[in-house]
């Protein structure tokens, strides 16, 4: 019975032995990549932006707050949750003073290729509506990474930018970007003049 005993006790202490030293092995060790949160957005309800001293109304995200900047109907809209703001500017268009508009708009689009790796433009035009327009998407570490324009070309000008207070990592913020580009295209479709 002891040499059983015995012969049970090797094994065991012989298995124990071959257990520590497979688990002790050395595997090469790659550390994981950063995570990046997903990040997933309501489905926006679209409300009126309507103000009685203002040339133009649309229809914009109720994510956005609307703040007043009290001067010549510019306006800036807020995502609270993205850190984001769409800051709008409105222009009469008079004296010929479009072109300038125009190229003031195109300048501050281009003046961020230094950090900008992709400029993509979409055109709008609606003449039924009297909407012409054109959004810029801007690719990379940028400051900015949509800007806009919308105009009758004759009376009004309606131009934006979008910016994030964050710094600027166009993986990480690609659905932000996504999502309210997808509320400016609604707000450029959806203006209408006074």
């Amino acid at each position: 019975m002891s040499k059983l005993l015995n012969k049970l006790y090797f094994l065991y202490l012989t298995a124990l032995f071959i257990i520590f030293f497979i688990s002790c092995e050395k595997d090469d060790y790659f550390p994981k990549p950063e995570g990046q949160v997903r990040l997933e957005y309501p489905m926006p309800k679209y409300i009126l932006f309507k103000k009685d001293d203002c040339p133009y109304q649309f229809q914009y995200s109720d994510l956005a707050r609307v703040i007043d900047k009290q001067k010549n109907c510019w306006y800036n809209f807020t995502y609270p949750t993205m850190k984001a703001t769409l800051y709008l500017t409105y222009s009469n268009v008079n004296n010929g003073n479009l072109n300038s508009l125009l190229k003031e708009t195109q300048r501050l689009v281009y003046e961020h290729t230094i950090k900008a790796n992709s400029i993509k433009a979409k055109t709008f035009s609606y003449p039924e509506k009297k909407i012409f327009g054109n959004l810029y998407r801007l690719g990379g570490e940028t400051a900015s990474n949509i800007q806009f324009y919308v105009t009758d070309s004759v009376k009004h000008f309606l131009s934006g930018t979008l910016y994030f207070k964050v710094q600027p990592r166009p993986d990480s913020l690609q659905p932000a970007v996504e999502y309210i580009e997808r509320d400016i295209i609604k707000m450029i479709e959806t203006t209408t003049w006074k």
